[in-house]
């Protein structure tokens, strides 16, 4: 990894100069990002499908980004957090103790930006089918188009049954490798950063209850995010040059 300085000892010239041409190109040799190709073989059908949903929603119809977000662990600091004060950061205690982990299912509601959500202690099959049954009752009489990832709980036999049987609710897969598609990800990012990452939980319990004040506080000023992007656009860059 280059630094200014071994840049410069390396060229026989001053650092600041080093600096100065990385600053004028936007050149940042400390950081890295990750990626990753997906290798669906139905990636551009996928795009297409999911990017058209968002850009050109069904009319009479609900669009749910739906997933779960699970082991969200129950943490509680050894010791009260110091509060932010001028000139220092807030301060949290390193140590914890572990009071357990839970599951939060969440249906976000593209046209709204509001969210459908249930708590399980676990993520199988079973706990999928729970939750589909909740998205049926809460969207009793419209067409309901899910786009989720490609779990396999998703496409468990007995969730696929159920789904034969309930043909308003309309399944559309992500590509694989490619879970950022999904605008719910988005609202747990949101979720863990506001009220789960610096929160000191002493039980599940009260964990739940703080995600659940979270969610009635997120609904007061819900707005639903906006997506840009095109299928074109996303799938110019989704495969390696040459492929």
């Amino acid at each position: 990894q280059w630094s200014t300085r071994r840049a410069a000892k390396r060229l026989g010239v001053d650092r600041n100069i080093v600096q100065s041409v990385w600053r004028a190109h936007r050149v940042q040799p400390h950081r890295v990002e990750t990626f990753k190709f997906s290798k669906d073989p139905q990636l551009e059908a996928k795009v297409i499908d999911v990017v058209g949903l968002y850009l050109h929603p069904p009319t009479n119809a609900v669009v749910l980004c739906v997933d779960e977000k699970s082991q969200i662990q129950a943490l509680e600091r050894t010791a009260p957090m110091l509060p932010l004060r001028p000139g220092l950061s807030a301060r949290q205690t390193h140590d914890y103790r572990r009071h357990g982990t839970i599951t939060l299912f969440a249906a976000l509601n593209t046209a709204t930006g509001k969210v459908v959500t249930e708590f399980h202690q676990r993520h199988r099959h079973q706990e999928v089918l729970a939750f589909l049954r909740q998205i049926n009752r809460a969207y009793p009489r419209q067409d309901v188009h899910i786009i989720w990832d490609n779990y396999c709980t998703h496409k468990h036999a007995a969730v696929q049954t159920w789904l034969q049987k309930h043909p308003r609710l309309h399944v559309h897969y992500t590509p694989t490798s490619a879970s950022w598609m999904n605008q719910v990800e988005t609202f747990f990012s949101i979720l863990t950063t506001r009220a789960v990452r610096r929160g000191s939980f002493r039980s599940v319990d009260n964990l739940m209850a703080t995600i659940r004040r979270f969610i009635a506080g997120y609904h007061e000023g819900a707005e639903p995010f906006v997506w840009t992007k095109t299928a074109a656009q996303i799938l110019s860059k989704a495969r390696p040059a040459g492929l």
